[in-house]
């Protein structure tokens, strides 16, 4: 039975930095996407960046330049970097794994909240 466990969320400034990790218990060798989702009160689930099939990334317009999704194999685990952060940032950040039978894992989610 996997777990994603996703940390470093927490408040910080706009303009600021903060580094999201989520650990995937036990290996998930058969992954057809992961990536990083946001939601906040009043809007649905939106992707904000994506590994997908081929290794390949993708992001969301709003986040392009400012976010990057990684991963460490050796440690189970992917990671959003998230630079000059803005207000509109703020939300509950997921992690997601689809393995390649469409199985689909969600961590519970880190609040992220950009507020001077």
């Amino acid at each position: 039975q996997v777990q994603l466990v996703e940390s470093g969320g927490g408040l910080v400034q706009p303009g600021g930095s903060l580094r999201l990790s989520c650990a995937a218990s036990p290996m998930i060798f058969s992954i057809h996407s992961m990536g990083w989702y946001r939601q906040t009160p009043g809007k649905e689930r939106e992707l904000v960046a994506v590994f997908t099939s081929d290794g390949s990334t993708k992001y969301a317009d709003s986040v392009k330049g400012r976010f990057t999704i990684s991963r460490d194999n050796a440690k189970n685990t992917m990671y959003l970097g998230m630079n000059s952060l803005k207000p509109e940032d703020t939300a509950v950040y997921y992690c997601h794994v689809m393995d390649r039978n469409y199985m689909n894992y969600w961590g519970k989610g880190t609040l992220v909240t950009v507020s001077s």
